[in-house]
């Protein structure tokens, strides 16, 4: 909130802490829309990041709400701001349509296999945002903002010589958050995030992490730590990301 508050200067607007009037639960997979449905909170087709105020055909009485679909590129997924004291009720309509709960050790998993960013674990002050890959989220149409000199500078001057991505080794693999990345011996990378996949008894090491663009093309073979793994183009297409998309349920 001190940084919004520092950053406002002619905007007519206020800040305030929402937390106790407001929560949100989370809902991702290729049923998801059709869970909302069977839950009684009708949603149509939506667009990433578009929000609206459903509709409520729901037996545990009227439940007032906003619902927000995700950009995640890789599954569907969407966000149900609602009041504090409706939460259970939701929740448990949501499981009674065929959700299935899940921790935050499930939705870690998702989301690296995703190739998901977490801001201040793979996305740190000191990374530009065109070595992140979320272009996505740049704007070079946008009016002055903090950083829009380097963001600018780098389209207009040239490309940045990172790269953000994904690795694959076989097996539970020694990799760790900040261990470095070689190829050829020489150091062209670390890893910023790592979760082991299991699926239909294989088990897998993908890793996040960042590596120099003229040896980070899909398939290159790298050395991290003591552990070979390859450079794989995300999001990861496998039998353990399509169970990870299978419609789960959480509480932010």
């Amino acid at each position: 909130m001190a940084t919004f508050d520092h950053f406002i200067i002619m905007d007519d607007v206020e800040v305030s802490d929402v937390s106790e009037k407001q929560s949100v639960l989370g809902l991702a997979g290729p049923r998801s829309r059709e869970l909302l449905n069977l839950a009684g909170i009708a949603v149509l087709e939506m667009q990433p990041l578009q929000m609206l105020t459903p509709k409520c055909d729901c037996d545990c009485a009227c439940v007032q709400c906003t619902v927000v679909r995700g950009e995640d590129p890789a599954s569907e997924s969407y966000e149900i701001w609602l009041d504090p004291k409706d939460v259970y009720k939701t929740w448990q309509a949501l499981i009674t349509a065929g959700a299935t709960a899940v921790g935050s050790e499930a939705l870690e998993m998702q989301r690296i296999a995703a190739g998901v960013p977490l801001y201040g674990v793979d996305i740190r002050e000191r990374d530009l945002p065109q070595e992140t890959e979320q272009m996505r989220a740049l704007n070079f149409n946008k009016g002055c903002y903090v950083g829009q000199e380097i963001v600018e500078r780098i389209r207009s001057r040239g490309a940045v010589h990172r790269k953000f991505t994904g690795f694959l080794a076989a097996g539970v693999a020694d990799i760790s958050p900040g261990a470095a990345i070689l190829s050829a011996e020489k150091e062209v990378g670390e890893i910023t995030s790592v979760a082991v996949l299991r699926d239909s008894g294989n088990e897998r090491t993908i890793a996040l992490g960042y590596i120099r663009r003229e040896v980070g093309m899909p398939g290159r073979e790298v050395t991290i730590g003591s552990v070979k793994a390859t450079v794989i183009q995300l999001p990861l297409e496998s039998g353990a990301l399509r169970q990870a998309r299978d419609s789960v349920l959480h509480n932010v």
